[in-house]
């Protein structure tokens, strides 16, 4: 007798903790197929960049590694997504589709049209949240329209229940008798050819234990003087938690959960560190909200005013900012702390994108595209966010 199985997708949810796709699926009983597509123009212009894809593929390996541990592996093929998953419905029989959720615009509509394609078919098609604290139709204004200032959008998803506390692993994933084949994750050539990232090694190690083992390192040394040292560049005053965050291999619920146990203490300055850190994750549900409600904005500025702006756009002094060349020592350093390990601290991001945008006068985009292939933790909510920020074109910015 065939018994039909489950197939979870996996996309920017590298993890097996918290991930309710996953723990869904192992509740049915049946076999499991966790799988990964990797479709590299499925993003349209904001495909993964080189540091993305670094990452991605030492994230993808320490996650087959996890779910080996719990009886399980992960399946790895390329090609059109809605293809690939009906050839392995058809292969494995599979009866239900379960994925955890994305919020860029090319994902919507891919994963509106899985949806659509595969409930036709009579498979059980469900997408669960596994990345933010809440959905951006949840957090609306008076008039029933999306936030565009931080501190209202804040105040309003404050004023909702927490968040749930993140749920656990499951204790076993029920496999399949006979797996489908499944490509080596060197076949999807995500490397690069010439190896620069030497200083990406040094400074990350991509996967869930790595994301666990920064934030016990956050809680215990960072966390007691967040507030203060997280504006200084010369200090690891911060979590350094944001590639791993963009894998998804750890939950923003999970980080929330783990800072806020710290409120606990008797020290009030503790607590008030603490909440100023989850005030920072607040920022990056605001850059989904933003995102998700204005989909053009990773293009265009949501002010429209800006979009005659008289920019000089100078390719030689774009140049000379892309590789630290600018003569300008903070400007510099970020831009080659960048090249090196993937990383800028925050502070030093918005004075390199505003010495582009304000001083060299250089379209924002321009500084959205390079950051996008060198960040590790290239996020196009936050990406977005923070250029059209800095720029003074996008939300609760001062239009300088």
């Amino acid at each position: 007798m065939i018994q039909n199985a489950t197939l979870v997708w996996f996309q920017r949810d590298l993890r097996v903790k918290d991930h309710p796709a996953l723990l869904s699926a192992a509740e049915r009983g049946s076999p499991v197929i966790p799988v990964f597509i990797w479709q590299p123009d499925r993003e349209g212009d904001w495909n993964l960049g080189a540091a993305g894809r670094w990452w991605l593929h030492h994230s993808l390996i320490a996650l087959d590694r996890d779910l080996k541990k719990l009886g399980s592996r992960l399946l790895i093929r390329k090609g059109d997504s809605i293809q690939v998953l009906q050839d392995l419905i058809v292969e494995t029989h599979a009866d239900a589709l379960f994925w955890n959720r994305r919020y860029e615009p090319a994902l919507v509509a891919l994963n509106a049209d899985v949806k659509s394609e595969f409930r036709s078919q009579g498979v059980d098609v469900k997408s669960f949240n596994g990345s933010l604290l809440y959905e951006p139709w949840e957090i609306m204004n008076k008039q029933g329209k999306p936030f565009r200032v931080f501190t209202a959008f804040w105040k309003a998803c404050l004023a909702l229940p927490e968040p749930p506390s993140p749920l656990p692993a499951p204790q076993k994933i029920p496999a399949p008798s006979r797996w489908p084949r499944s490509l080596p994750v060197d076949d999807l050539e995500l490397l690069p050819i010439i190896d620069w990232a030497g200083g990406l090694r040094d400074a990350w190690r991509p996967g869930v234990q790595g994301a666990e083992d920064r934030l016990d390192c956050f809680i215990d040394r960072a966390l007691p003087q967040y507030s203060e040292a997280r504006d200084w560049p010369s200090v690891a005053g911060t979590s350094f938690l944001s590639p791993h965050l963009c894998f998804g291999e750890i939950s923003s619920r999970h980080v929330m959960h783990a800072v806020l146990a710290q409120t606990d203490s008797a020290d009030k300055t503790v607590a008030r560190n603490a909440w100023s850190y989850v005030r920072q994750l607040g920022w990056r549900e605001f850059s989904y909200h933003l995102l998700f409600h204005f989909p053009f904005t990773s293009e265009s500025p949501l002010n429209g005013r800006f979009a005659h702006f008289a920019w000089k756009n100078n390719p030689r002094h774009l140049s000379a900012w892309r590789k630290g060349k600018t003569g300008y020592p903070i400007v510099d350093a970020g831009m080659r702390e960048l090249w090196h390990t993937g990383w800028m601290h925050n502070r030093v991001r918005m004075t390199v994108a505003s010495f582009l945008v304000k001083d060299l006068l250089i379209p924002w985009q321009e500084g959205a595209r390079w950051f996008w292939d060198t960040l590790a933790d290239a996020d196009l909510a936050n990406n977005t966010m923070g250029w059209q920020w800095t720029a003074g074109c996008g939300a609760d910015a001062a239009p300088y």
